[in-house]
């Protein structure tokens, strides 16, 4: 609309507020948050593929390293040993069992300590399978572990020397806060060991760098007095001679 002046010279008016009013502004604020939006969708669709190729990426590792640790039917470090017949399994102390056989040479082994001053404690002998799988997956899950970093200090079900009744778990009766742990290396029980255990046929399964890649167990004996046993480690025996 147009208006006279007090001279009649046509005025243009203010343009009204309706009129003046753009959706300009308001148009790319909406294409702002569009394209915020799908910026966000294709971020959280990149770190999803990102995660599930990584988790893919590791188990083909792992996978692999199964694979070829196999060939002599390991399965990470650890080599396959079957159960022992119930029946060749004797008592020491209650849920405490080994192989008769070790039994015999366990109890002449510890009353020769005995006589020396140092008192051998059996922590564990004869596990089941089902108790191996126990220890295993439920400290690994607990731990936050891998398997492979489990395996380091626990054999996988089926691949314990524990299932054969041969092996032991010894600690030191003066210094018990050393069982299960490096530091019984430290101890007089394991230094008595080390010179006589061979006396009984015991011998150190795990010695510091063996060739299967478990961790150092100084408190881990087992037993190789007899034929079956020495068939039964003879392929871990074979690798105590390879000695990284």
């Amino acid at each position: 609309m147009s208006r006279l002046d007090k001279n009649g010279i046509k005025e243009e008016e203010e343009i009204p507020l309706a009129k003046r009013y753009s959706p300009v502004r308001a148009s790319n604020s909406i294409r702002n948050r569009k394209y915020l939006f799908l910026f966000s969708i294709t971020i959280i669709l990149f770190l999803f593929f990102f995660f599930f190729s990584q988790k893919r990426l590791s188990q083909a590792l792992l996978d692999q390293t199964i694979n070829v640790q196999s060939a002599d039917n390991s399965l990470l470090g650890h080599l396959q040993y079957d159960e022992v017949d119930p029946e060749d399994l004797v008592t020491v102390l209650p849920g405490l069992d080994v192989h008769r056989d070790t039994y015999k040479a366990l109890m002449k082994m510890s009353s020769s300590a005995e006589r020396d001053g140092i008192q051998l404690i059996l922590l564990s002998g004869y596990r089941s399978i089902e108790l191996q799988k126990e220890i295993f997956y439920e400290n690994k899950s607990r731990r936050n572990q891998i398997a492979i970093e489990r395996a380091k200090v626990s054999a996988p079900p089926g691949y314990s020397e524990h299932s054969t009744g041969y092996a032991v778990d010894l600690g030191d009766g003066s210094m018990r806060h050393t069982d299960f742990e490096v530091e019984f290396e430290e101890t007089p029980a394991y230094k008595w060991l080390k010179n006589n255990a061979a006396r009984y046929h015991f011998i150190l399964s795990f010695p510091k760098d063996n060739q299967q890649g478990v961790s150092f167990e100084p408190w881990h004996w087992r037993f190789e007095g007899t034929v079956d046993a020495l068939k039964k480690f003879n392929k871990a025996n074979k690798k105590l001679t390879q000695i990284k």
